[in-house]
Formats: C-alpha cells, sequence, structure tokens
C-alpha cells in the first residue's frame, strides 16, 4: 500500500514543489497580522482545492496575533489530530534577498523548513488517499499563526480541538531525518530585584545594590541546571543600575527553562518560589510560566511511532526517533494524554538560519508516510489501533 501510495505521490513531484514555492512566497512574519491573514486566506482556498470542502470549519481571532482555522473533514472513526502553524521568523522582505530555489535534491526559501513543506505534505497525504480511493480517518485540521512566538492565542484554540481525537501528527520540521516522541517542556521567566540608590563613593553602606542581588540569583538559578535529569536553566538577558557611580537600585534578568520530567518541572517550580534576596532591605520577585508542558514519550506514543516505522521500511526508510530540547504545540496535546507523533513535516536543516532548506526526496518519502498512517488508522488490520483508544 505505501509503495502504491509512494508512486502516486512521485508523480505529482512538480506540482507539490509549485504548492511549496508559492507557499514559500506568501511571508507570514508572526508579528504581521495583516500578512498572516492575507497568508491564511490563500491557505484556506488552496485547502478547498486540493483535498474538498470540509464539513466544518471554525475560524478564531488570534487577536495582535494570527488568527487559527481548524477544519473537520469526514471519515472513519474519531479524529486524527494535524498540527500545522502557518507563521515563521522571517520578516517581510525577506524573499527579496532569498527567493525560493529548487537545486536537484534540495529546495530553499525563507520558512520551507519550519514548517511550509510540512503542510503541503500533510494536504498532498490526505489527497493522495483520495486520489487512489483509498479509506482515511476522519481528521481535524488546525492551522495556527502564533506558534513561533508560544502560541499565546492559539492555545485553548488546539486543546479544544485536540478534545476528541485519538492521536495527534505535528507537521513540524524532522530532527535530521527523525521523528520527535518527546520534547522538553520550556519555562520563561524574569527575575526583578529592587534594591536602594545610593552615591557608590559616599555613602555606599546606605545602598543596597540590587545588581549584587541580581548575580548571586544568577548563580542560584545556574545550578538549577542537572543535564543528566535533562534540565537546563540559562539566564541570557540581564540590566540593571544607571552609572558606575550609582548603586544600582534595580535590575532584572530573563531566563530559559528546560526539563524533559514532570518531577523536574516541580523541582525547579519549588526553587523559583524559594528564591530571595540575600539583604532583607532588597526584593526580588519572580514573574512568568511554563510556556510549553513537557511531551514525555508514552507507551501510545511508541506504539504509534512502531506503526509508522514499520511502514516507512516499506519504501526502504529506516525511521528514527529522538528526543529533542525544543517544544512545539504537540507539547499542548500530549499532556492531555494524547499519542503524538511530531517532526512528521519536512526533511532538511536550517530551521530559522539562513540556509534553511528540504530535501524533495524526503518530502515525496514523507507524504506517502503521512497518507499510509492515515489509510492504516482507518482501518481495521493494524491492532496497535486498540492501544491509541487507551
Amino acid at each position: 500500500m505505501i509503495n502504491e501510495l509512494h508512486g502516486w505521490v512521485g508523480r505529482h513531484r512538480a506540482e507539490m514543489l509549485d504548492d511549496v514555492a508559492r507557499y514559500v512566497e506568501l511571508e507570514t512574519p508572526s508579528d504581521d497580522k495583516a500578512s498572516l491573514a492575507a497568508g491564511l486566506s490563500w491557505l484556506d482556498g488552496w485547502l478547498r482545492e486540493r483535498i474538498g470542502e470540509p464539513a466544518r470549519v471554525r475560524q478564531v481571532d488570534g487577536g495582535h496575533n494570527g488568527d487559527t482555522l481548524v477544519y473537520d473533514y469526514p471519515g472513519e472513526g474519531e479524529p486524527i489530530l494535524l498540527l500545522c502553524h502557518y507563521d515563521t521568523v522571517w520578516d517581510n522582505g525577506t524573499l527579496a534577498g532569498w527567493p525560493f530555489t529548487v537545486d536537484g535534491d534540495r529546495a530553499s526559501g525563507p520558512g520551507i523548513f519550519d514548517m511550509k513543506a510540512g503542510l503541503v505534505q500533510a494536504v498532498w497525504a490526505v489527497r493522495a488517499l483520495r486520489a487512489e480511493g483509498l479509506p482515511r480517518p476522519a481528521l481535524r485540521l488546525v492551522l495556527n499563526g502564533d506558534e513561533e512566538i508560544g502560541s499565546p492565542a492559539s492555545r485553548p484554540v488546539i486543546e479544544d480541538a485536540a478534545a476528541g481525537t485519538r492521536a495527534a501528527l505535528v507537521f513540524e520540521a524532522a530532527a535530521d531525518g527523525a521523528i520527535k516522541t518527546a520534547r522538553k517542556g520550556v519555562g520563561i521567566y524574569r527575575v526583578t530585584v529592587h534594591g536602594r540608590e545610593a552615591h557608590a563613593g559616599l555613602d555606599p553602606t546606605k545602598g543596597v545594590s540590587a545588581v549584587d542581588e541580581l548575580a548571586r540569583a544568577v548563580l542560584a538559578l545556574h545550578a538549577l541546571t542537572d543535564l543528566d535529569a535533562g534540565t537546563t536553566v540559562n539566564v541570557g538577558v540581564i540590566s540593571g543600575g544607571t552609572r558606575s557611580n550609582v548603586i544600582a537600585g534595580t535590575a532584572q534578568a530573563d531566563l530559559d527553562v528546560r526539563v524533559q520530567s514532570a518531577s523536574e518541572v516541580d523541582r525547579v517550580d519549588a526553587a523559583l518560589a524559594a528564591l530571595r534576596a540575600h539583604d532583607p532591605r532588597a526584593t526580588l520577585t519572580v514573574d512568568g510560566e511554563w510556556n510549553r508542558p513537557v511531551m514525555e514519550r508514552t507507551a501510545r506514543t511508541g506504539a504509534l511511532f512502531e506503526l509508522t516505522r514499520e511502514l516507512a521500511a516499506g519504501i526502504g526508510v529506516e525511521l528514527r526517533e529522538r528526543a529533542v530540547g525544543g517544544a512545539s504545540d504537540g507539547n499542548f496535546v500530549a499532556a492531555m494524554g494524547l499519542p503524538v507523533l511530531d517532526g512528521f513535516g519536512a526533511v532538511g536543516d536550517g530551521a530559522h538560519a539562513r540556509h534553511e532548506h528540504i530535501s524533495v526526496r524526503g518530502m515525496l518519502e514523507r507524504t506517502a508516510l503521512a497518507a499510509a498512517v492515515l489509510r492504516t488508522l482507518a482501518g481495521e488490520e493494524w491492532t496497535g489501533t486498540a492501544k491509541l483508544s487507551g
């Protein structure tokens, strides 16, 4: 079955690349509402053209961020969730100096790897099933325009869409070709210290240095890093004070926290709650939150990966899995207990970098693989379906 799908996809290579080109040439930076709206409008028309009218579509206003569209397509059984974001990190005008190009197996352009090619693959996988007359499960496709900035507006929409589905495929870029079966949770925090200003030479004892307090806090924060446990704490930005001859009255630090288990979330939470100023005359506060929950590899995710690995072997692809430090919208869904395969999108390299590119061969393979997985989940032949339903 997968060989037939692979053959069909291969015969449509030029059309797929044309879709990727048209999509990449629509610039959709996360911070430009008008560009995001134009991109989403094009995507809506393209989706309907490629895979037909949905049974239901819902558009949710993202406020200052991009809107989110949720499509429901009919099929067999409870739906499979397909997650795709349409925003990129690239500013408007980037295309002028970096147009879409294809050179042999390599296609390049801003946002192609993360993750415009992934959405094209998802849509063409569904199209392949329809063209070949093969059954498919019911599908719920989510397009959100704020993933690159943490999905502040789309998170509740994604969680609502995930309710009632039985598994999720996230068409983010692959990790060196591997499927992502685990991702770290991410916390974003700011530490603010208020001390007391004074003349550094004339009245040093009357002052309370916020910079000194912050320096002590940074050392305590970095000491929370536990590489064996998969935890990193990084203070990446600090600021404070006014002049070198003034004892600093305020200082602050921005930190990034990454963890791979719920127990580490609890440990870091406790440490942040206990963080205090050394001098009782100073005050120290911690603000922020866990932007993404941990995506832990579960038995059901493992069962879904094994199905996918076996199917990939049918077209000569040795599929691997990997745990990664970055987070995605898949973290939200995994935290709800669903099996999640992330990194189902493009094979290539250079996310958020000027060498961003995809493998055209990989695009065709992954499209056929996604179609085969969906076909299998619609049928009865895979006994692992029971594992997906709990």
